[in-house]
């Protein structure tokens, strides 16, 4: 049985369930329900008495998506040791075509902490520390946990799956970014392995490569892999290689594209589309690892995430049924809506964090507006900690320069979660357009 999400549906099945009975009306739908099985999954996904809980748990039942046998990734290995320094230079044989760079290794359940770097080797938070350890500061907690008393919600589900639809990419952006994607490749890979491929050498990071782009498409990242040879030869160079090589990236396309130019921080080469394009110049080295170009403090290389971010996100991704991903592309729609000074991959590493941590994390979209309200709530209690990269383990300071915004959007979350309870539609809608603009509905009937 499909569960449609009619609002009109959920009242009908909580007001039956109400009255003692199991019988579910969806959208000129209805069936009988076990209750024995319904408290049983009940039981396994941790469902609480509340009303919301229980159309949760039933929206669960007829999907019955949540894991049963997983085991929590340990905490007992992670790397002894951060990469501070470049990595073993590459060997003088060119290595080719870029086979293995689109397909890092999935995680395993018992090296996942300790591979790709999560918390540093601090214990995972729990469930039930949901409102300690994880940072959500006790000041902010009101309306968190506690559910409603009284049956509603009936547009949150229509609400939030015409807000996923708006964000999302047309397949028309997609194909001209691919397109120009491709040309961009194309030129160095003639440039620097004297062929045209437009597929090979390089990979897609950052947003495309991680499929979590939203609405207006922003630039699109290209790791290109230069060969061997090209190394040494700016290693007997003096002065900031990095820079050079940086440079000569950039003539390369100039030809091409005449607007070509280095980012401000002087990391990427920048080609001007709309979206455009970052290039980062890399190297793999003889461990397998890639190493990109870091100009700062005299130049030096560093360690690529790229793979390892990729895995991981990848992995919680599908273990959350999608929630990661849906997580990660409203929240970007926040931070471009309202010019919120913090960086994607960000958002990225701390939706993981929270999502590993919130007891609805299996829940559908009926629970996103709680998932919006929560995260953000999660989000002021880690003003200036820290973050850690998978892969390297490398820690990210994450500063607070998001920090009264983030304030400002709990506030109204709150107070939109409140009216989605009573079923206000227009009053919800506005206040979560004072959160992500226009491409929330007012209405969503």
């Amino acid at each position: 049985m499909a569960y449609t999400g009619a609002g009109a549906s959920i009242a009908g099945w909580a007001r039956q369930a109400r009255a003692g009975g199991w019988g579910y009306a969806g959208a000129g739908r209805s069936g009988p329900l076990e209750l024995s099985r319904g408290r049983a999954h009940t039981l396994r996904m941790g469902f609480s008495d509340s009303n919301k809980n229980h159309l949760g748990a039933l929206a669960a039942l007829l999907t019955d998506t949540a894991p049963t046998n997983y085991l929590a990734p340990t905490q007992e290995t992670f790397f002894n040791s951060l990469i501070n320094t470049a990595p073993p230079a590459p060997a003088n044989a060119l290595f080719g075509n870029l086979g293995l760079i689109n397909t890092a290794p999935a995680p395993s359940a018992e090296t996942l902490v300790g591979i790709l770097g999560l918390i540093n080797g601090a214990p995972a938070p729990s469930v039930n520390a949901l409102f300690g350890n994880t940072g959500f500061p006790n000041s902010l907690s009101q309306g968190l946990s506690s559910a409603p008393a009284s049956p509603g919600w009936r547009h949150v589900i229509a609400r939030f799956t015409k807000f996923m639809s708006n964000v999302a990419v047309t397949s028309k952006q997609n194909a001209d970014g691919q397109t120009q994607q491709a040309g961009v490749i194309s030129c160095l890979n003639r440039h620097f392995w004297n062929h045209g491929s437009e597929t090979l050498n390089a990979t897609l990071i950052g947003s495309w490569g991680k499929d979590t782009r939203t609405q207006p498409p922003r630039d699109a990242d290209i790791l290109f892999l230069l060969p061997d040879d090209i190394y040494w030869q700016y290693q007997d160079r003096t002065g900031n290689r990095q820079s050079q090589l940086l440079q000569d990236v950039k003539l390369a396309l100039a030809g091409r594209y005449p607007r070509t130019d280095l980012r401000g921080d002087g990391q990427v080469v920048l080609v001007p589309f709309s979206p455009p394009i970052e290039v980062v110049p890399a190297f793999r080295c003889t461990d397998g690892s890639i190493i990109i170009c870091d100009t700062n403090n005299g130049g030096r290389y560093s360690a690529s995430t790229a793979a390892a971010e990729l895995a991981d996100l990848n992995h919680w991704d599908a273990y959350y049924g999608g929630h990661v991903r849906a997580l990660i592309r409203m929240m970007k729609t926040w931070q471009h809506e309202k010019s919120v000074d913090i960086k994607s991959f960000h958002i990225e590493r701390l939706a993981i964090e929270f999502l590993r941590a919130w007891p609805n994390s299996f829940r559908g979209v009926f629970f996103y507006d709680w998932m919006i309200r929560d995260f953000l709530a999660f989000l002021i209690g880690r003003a200036n900690g820290w973050i850690y990269m998978p892969g390297t383990g490398e820690a990210v300071f994450l500063g607070d320069a998001w920090l009264s915004r983030a304030q400002t959007a709990h506030k109204k979350a709150i107070q939109a979660c409140n009216y989605e309870r009573d079923n206000y539609e227009a009053l919800a809608g506005a206040e979560w357009r004072e959160i992500f603009g226009s491409a929330i509905p007012i209405l969503a009937s």
